[in-house]
């Protein structure tokens, strides 16, 4: 099973970055560089915006931290939640939406990042991204795995 959580891992976690990469610019032309900076004053402050490379590091392990989180709870839910084998669609809103308020609601708040206004077309945004980034290949992968197991 860690085989698939790694491969399922690497892929959402990817998928995510580069369609967050891509929003941020065509949103406000924010660079990778920034978005990745961002990440890492969630644990740096204010001190990530200054650092180099090392910082760039820190903020895709930290992304990548967090996809990894939702694929292993994921993958341990699915086998003992029966609705979960019912839909990817249902399973990839699900996970979208968990997995932004998690991040905004929890992890963001007890975090350094700079605080981020509310508005309501960035969320949507974000959670699309996530559903489709995060959710659909969680939600898929996880099924091909489960099913090859029974």
């Amino acid at each position: 099973m860690w085989k698939q959580i790694l491969n399922a891992g690497l892929l959402a976690g990817s998928l995510d970055i580069t369609a967050a990469c891509i929003n941020a610019y065509l949103s406000g032309k924010v660079m990778p560089d920034r978005l990745l900076k961002f990440i890492a004053s969630g644990v740096f402050g204010k001190a990530a915006f200054s650092g180099g490379y090392g910082m760039l590091a820190w903020g895709l392990f930290f992304h990548f931290l967090i996809a990894f989180s939702c694929t292993i709870v994921f993958f341990i839910l699915y086998p003992k939640i029966p609705f979960l084998r019912q839909s990817h669609i249902v399973n990839s809103l699900c996970i979208g939406i968990v997995a932004w308020a998690v991040t905004n609601l929890i992890v963001m708040p007890l975090s350094h990042t700079p605080k981020i206004p509310f508005a309501a077309g960035k969320v949507a945004v974000a959670i699309g991204i996530l559903v489709v980034c995060i959710g659909l290949p969680l939600s898929i992968l996880a099924g091909r795995y489960y099913k090859g197991t029974r």
